[in-house]
C-alpha cells in the first residue's frame, strides 16, 4: 500500500449501505481504505484500497489499522449501516483516534446493556428480560420461560440488526420457538424479550460532535406482516405534527445522552405509544435501510455521511442545514417462496418519473423467500419529489412494476400455494362471500392454447381488494398476461372448452400474480 499525502480513513463494510460513506470520503479528498469479510463485497472496487477482514475480528482490524498508521498514516475510522460500531470504537480507542469509548459502543450494540442504560436514566423504554442457553435449555437465571410482564411481547437477539430473528409473540408456546430462533441469530447466544409497544414507528438519524447533536432526518416507517416486523418502506420526512416530532426527537436525544454517544453518529428507532414516545433502540452509527445515504439527502439536500466522516476525523461537521424540503419515499418489493426464473420490467420501473434508484437483492437462479426480516426482500426503489403524494406514488408504482417469475416445478412454491397458515400471508384476503363464490366455481380445463378464457370471479375482480404491494385484481391479471404472453379473456359460461377456473383463482388469491403465473406455467409444462 503506497503512502499518500491525503488524509486516510478506514471504513468498515463494502456493501451497498456503505456506498454513500465511501463515495463521500473520496469526494472530501480522503484516501479510502475499506475492509469487509466478504471477498466479493459489491463496493470493494470503489475504495482506494480493499482488504478482506472479518468485521467481528477486532484484533485483526486493530493490527491492520496499526499497519496503516505505520505505512502512511491513519486519521479516522468509521462505519455506516452495519452493526459493527463496537469494532470501530475498539480500534479507535486502541489507536487514540477520534471516536467513542469501546464500552460506550457496546452499550449501543448490545440490547440488554442498552436497556439497562435507559432504565438507569429513567427513559421511556420497554420492560425486558434476557434468556440464555444453559446446558441446552433456555433459562433466565433459573426461571424457566417466565416473564415479568404480560403477552404480547417481542423476542429478538441482543446483538443483531435488520430485524433478524425478531418477532412478536402472543403466548408461552410461541415464546419457546421464538427464543430458540433469536438465539441462533445472536453472536453471544442471548435473546431479549421485551414488552410489545403499540404505535407508529419512526427512524431518526443524528450526527454528534463533542456532545452537540444535529438531527439528520425523521422518517415514518411502514411495518407489515406480523408476527414479524418487515419494513416495506419509509417516507422522509414524517407526516406527523411538529408537536409529535418534537417529543420523538427529545426522547431520542435523551437516549443519545444516556448512552454517552458524544462523537460520531446515532440511529434511533422510536415508537409513539399511548404512553408517549418510547425508545426501541439507538445505535452508534448512521442508519442503513437507505435512509441516511439516500432518502434524507434527496429530501433535504444534506449528506449525513459527510458529517459522520468529519466527526470520525475529529473535525466539526459542516453543511448540515437542509437546503430543500422535498419528500423521498423508499418502498420494497417482495416475492413468494421459490426459485427465481427471471425478473422483468426493471428499466420500466427505473424510468418512472421521480424514481431515483432501484436496488435489486435477488436474481435469476437464486432462491427467494417471503421475508421474515429486513434483509430478505427482493429489492427496493427510492423516489424523490417536491410534494409527498408524488414521491409516494412514484415509489409505489415502481415497486409494483417489477415482476418476478418463479421456476417450475418447485417444492417451496408448491408448499406456499397449498398452505393456509397466517404466515406467510395470502396476497389477497377475501371475505366469506368471495370465498364461497370461489369454492363453488368449476375447476380449470386447459390445454396448450395461446388464448385462455377465465371463469368470471366478479365478487373478487369487482372488489376494492389490493394485494400486499397495492395491486388491484385488474393489475394482477395484467401482470399475469405480461409474463405469460397469454391473452386472458372472460368465458361466457363455465363449460366452454379450455378455461382457467377454481385452481387458477386459488393460486392467484394465495400468491398474487406469481401464484397465477406459476399455475399456468406448470399446467402448460413450461419449465423455467
Amino acid at each position: 500500500m503506497m503512502s499518500s499525502q491525503k488524509k486516510r480513513i478506514l471504513i468498515l463494510g463494502a456493501g451497498v449501505m456503505q456506498g454513500p460513506a465511501i463515495r463521500s470520503a473520496k469526494a472530501m479528498g480522503l484516501e479510502t481504505i475499506v475492509i469487509d469479510g466478504d471477498p466479493n463485497a459489491p463496493l470493494k472496487c470503489e475504495a482506494d484500497y480493499f482488504e478482506e477482514i472479518d468485521l467481528k475480528d477486532i484484533y485483526k482490524i486493530e493490527e491492520f489499522a496499526k499497519k496503516l498508521r505505520a505505512e502512511g498514516g491513519l486519521d479516522g475510522i468509521m462505519t455506516a449501516g452495519t452493526d459493527f460500531s463496537a469494532s470501530v470504537a475498539f480500534v479507535s480507542e486502541q489507536l487514540g483516534l477520534p471516536g467513542l469509548p469501546y464500552e460506550t459502543a457496546l452499550d449501543a450494540s448490545d440490547k440488554e446493556r442498552m436497556r439497562k442504560r435507559f432504565r438507569e436514566a429513567g427513559l421511556p423504554s420497554p420492560a425486558f428480560t434476557v434468556f440464555t442457553r444453559n446446558n441446552g435449555e433456555i433459562s433466565d437465571t433459573g426461571q424457566f420461560l417466565t416473564l415479568p410482564f404480560p403477552f404480547p411481547v417481542v423476542v429478538k437477539p441482543v446483538d443483531n440488526m435488520g430485524a433478524r430473528g425478531c418477532r412478536k409473540v402472543n403466548n408461552n408456546t410461541e415464546l419457546r420457538e421464538a427464543i430458540e430462533i433469536a438465539l441462533q441469530f445472536s453472536r453471544s447466544e442471548k435473546a431479549i424479550v421485551e414488552e410489545y409497544m403499540e404505535g407508529p414507528e419512526f427512524s431518526v438519524d443524528a450526527v454528534i460532535y463533542q456532545g452537540d447533536v444535529t438531527i439528520c432526518g425523521l422518517a415514518d416507517r411502514h411495518i407489515f406482516f406480523p408476527p414479524y416486523f418487515i419494513e416495506m418502506g419509509h417516507t422522509m420526512p414524517t407526516n406527523f405534527s411538529t408537536k409529535e416530532q418534537d417529543v420523538i426527537i427529545e426522547v431520542f436525544i435523551r437516549g443519545i445522552k444516556a448512552l454517552e454517544i458524544n462523537n460520531g453518529a446515532a440511529k434511533g428507532d422510536i415508537k409513539l405509544t399511548s404512553r408517549g414516545p418510547m425508545i426501541g433502540e439507538i445505535a452508534a452509527r448512521l442508519s442503513g435501510g437507505y435512509m441516511s445515504g439516500w432518502t434524507y439527502p434527496y429530501a433535504s439536500g444534506v449528506n449525513p455521511a459527510e458529517g459522520a466522516i468529519a466527526a470520525a476525523l475529529g473535525q466539526k461537521p459542516a453543511n448540515l442545514n437542509p437546503t430543500r424540503n422535498w419528500t423521498s419515499a423508499e418502498r420494497a418489493f417482495i416475492s413468494i417462496p421459490g426459485l427465481v426464473a427471471s425478473i422483468v420490467e426493471l428499466e420500466t420501473a427505473r424510468n418512472i418519473p421521480h424514481v431515483k434508484d432501484l436496488f435489486l437483492r435477488a436474481g435469476s437462479g437464486q432462491r427467494i423467500f417471503f421475508p421474515t426480516n429486513n434483509v430478505s426482500k427482493a429489492g427496493n426503489v427510492i423516489s424523490a419529489a417536491p410534494d409527498r403524494h408524488t414521491a409516494i406514488q412514484a415509489a409505489e408504482n415502481a415497486a409494483k412494476t417489477v415482476l418476478i417469475r418463479l421456476a417450475t416445478p418447485d417444492e417451496a412454491t408448491e408448499a406456499f400455494l397449498t398452505a393456509n397458515g397466517e404466515f406467510p400471508p395470502s396476497a389477497y384476503t377475501m371475505d366469506s362471500v368471495q370465498a364461497e363464490q370461489l369454492n363453488q366455481m368449476a375447476p380449470s380445463n386447459i390445454n396448450l392454447r395461446r388464448n385462455l378464457r377465465i371463469i368470471p370471479f366478479p365478487a373478487f375482480t369487482e372488489s376494492d381488494l389490493v394485494d400486499y404491494m397495492g395491486r388491484s385484481p385488474e393489475e394482477t391479471l395484467k401482470a399475469v398476461q405480461k409474463l405469460t404472453g397469454i391473452t386472458l379473456t372472460e368465458a361466457k359460461t363455465d363449460s366452454q372448452g379450455p378455461v382457467l377456473g377454481r385452481e387458477f383463482w386459488v393460486a392467484l388469491v394465495r400468491g398474487g400474480y406469481q401464484g397465477a403465473v406459476y399455475y399456468i406455467d406448470k399446467q402448460l409444462c413450461r419449465n423455467y
